[in-house]
């Protein structure tokens, strides 16, 4: 499994990437590969102002349906359309195309108490 180095990662499964204020989430390939064959993303929080921690959505796999949570407080300003046609995406390319919001960020230094790669892989053995 990978974990770019670049990104942040929370208790939860979610990696964070920073430009300036606009943060882009998505799930970790531990938690696609944990979920098995996605096949329904549900996002409604666009344009939606929300708390670290907040339920965004949901991804539903073949086994389970799974809460995400968002890593740092913000607003909802793009969800990936890719994702409606093609949930898959997430399996298959989970820190590329298959990204799944993009947040304007209260305040980018939240991110600080995020986990690095390193930490992350140790969480998850």
């Amino acid at each position: 499994m990978s974990y770019p180095a670049g990104l942040k990662y929370t208790k939860d499964h979610e990696w964070i990437s920073i430009d300036g204020d606009v943060a882009t989430i998505g799930i970790t390939d531990f938690a696609q590969r944990e979920l098995g064959d996605i096949v329904y993303i549900d996002i409604n929080s666009s344009g939606k102002s929300l708390s670290a921690e907040e339920i965004f959505g949901t991804v539903e796999a073949v086994k389970t349906v799974s809460d995400l949570f968002l890593p740092a407080a913000g607003t909802i300003t793009e969800v990936n359309p890719a994702l409606e046609a093609n949930p898959e995406l997430v399996n298959s390319d989970p820190y590329g195309e298959g990204w799944m919001v993009k947040v304007k960020l209260d305040n980018a230094s939240d991110i600080d108490a995020l986990m690095d790669a390193a930490a992350y892989e140790a969480m998850v053995g």
